[in-house]
């Protein structure tokens, strides 16, 4: 047997990249329209066009990839998180409200099919099932990161401010689901705002 040159083994690990990008890309999509139980994994081969030897070569099961489905989903949205916090850096205030808007239209989009965490979690009520961790993660990192801001603000009770924040946040996101942009999510940044000037005023 003759050794594979590193340029075989770049082409080679390159494809692999490719056939997982591929089922996972499917199975996002059709996990966040759908549901995760709706969608089973033959749907997932048929629609991304891969083997089922494929895609079991990636993912052992189904749960592996409604892990790295959410994974996924958490990156972006920490990207999409940064990307607003540099437009308004050194301006905690600011820098909510953009979120605030942020968010807001985001649920307001054609394309929004609810928080695909929170609607994971509640595919998932087992507390020990791996797609729920993530889920919880991302809700953990939520409230880390606006506890931060409001801090940076000098807020007499910040973690309880922040805890508003989140359940703010995350009753939009499942309303928004049910009502979109014809909604109370058009009151988000406003009820954002309120929020913030009451903690400021005690």
């Amino acid at each position: 047997m003759t050794k594979k040159s590193v340029v075989d083994v770049a082409v080679e690990e390159r494809g692999a990249l490719s056939v997982r990008e591929r089922v996972l890309e499917t199975a996002a999509t059709l996990f966040y329209q759908e549901g995760v139980r709706a969608v089973g994994v033959d749907l997932v081969v048929e629609r991304s066009g891969v083997a089922k030897t494929s895609l079991y070569r990636h993912f052992a099961t189904k749960d592996d990839l409604v892990v790295a489905f959410l994974e996924r989903e958490d990156a972006e949205y920490w990207r999409d998180w940064e990307t607003v916090a540099a437009k308004a850096k050194g301006d905690a205030r600011a820098e909510l409200e953009a979120h605030f808007r942020w968010i807001a239209n985001h649920i307001a989009g054609p394309t929004y099919r609810g928080c695909a965490f929170l609607n994971v979690a509640t595919e998932f009520p087992a507390p020990d099932h791996p797609a729920r961790a993530v889920a919880a993660r991302n809700k953990i990192e939520l409230q880390r990161r606006l506890s931060a801001l409001v801090k940076a603000m000098a807020i007499r009770k910040p973690d309880q401010l922040a805890d508003q924040l989140v359940l703010l946040i995350d009753g939009a996101y499942v309303n928004g689901q049910l009502l979109g942009k014809k909604g109370p999510v058009h009151s988000l940044v406003a009820a954002g705002l309120a929020l913030i000037a009451a903690a400021q005023e005690r």
